[in-house]
């Protein structure tokens, strides 16, 4: 991996029109492409694997989130990076189905703002162990959407500013349907 990742800027339709060193985007709010990984395991309700974001990442330290999430490289398609990242944040090797898309805008304390198009990516495992990469997350459980809804509704600080938006996306499908 280089010293210097780039991301893939892409105007509000998702067109690609340049890139950007990643946190001169994030420094600059300049739109760009992003993925997030939603891994389910089977149980008697299916249950999402979420991960607590680093401390020291460089914005939502400490919340809690999907499965992974990050940017593809230039050059790079949405599911490879996605299947990427899973490896290298959550050691978990599955196949991916993308969702679909949206756009978000997020403004945080550190003078950062993510402006992202942000595609919903979804997988399976029947791992019970992650083996985390500690510079990426801090700690992970599974729960049932049913129980994330609940607890996004009564402690929404929580959780990443994206994930709600992600999750409407993923209510829409049955969830073994595509995977």
């Amino acid at each position: 991996m280089s010293a210097t990742e780039h991301v893939i800027l892409v105007d509000e339709n998702d067109k690609e029109i340049g890139i950007a060193e990643k946190i001169q985007a994030h420094r600059e709010n300049l739109c760009h492409r992003a993925f997030s990984v939603f891994i389910f395991r089977d149980q008697n309700e299916p249950e999402l694997l979420l991960q607590q974001r680093a401390k020291g990442k460089y914005h939502s330290a400490g919340l809690w989130t999907n499965t992974c999430c990050s940017h593809p490289r230039p050059g790079e398609e949405i599911i490879a990076a996605g299947e990427r990242r899973l490896r290298e944040e959550m050691g978990i090797d599955a196949n991916l189905t993308a969702l679909g898309w949206f756009h978000y805008i997020a403004h945080f304390d550190n003078g950062l703002t993510e402006n992202e198009i942000d595609y919903v990516l979804i997988g399976k495992t029947d791992l019970d162990t992650i083996v985390l990469n500690p510079a990426e997350a801090e700690a992970y459980r599974w729960i049932t959407l049913t129980d994330l809804t609940n607890e996004m509704a009564q402690y929404p600080a929580r959780f990443t500013p994206w994930l709600a938006k992600a999750l409407a996306i993923i209510k829409k499908y049955p969830l073994w349907s595509k995977t």
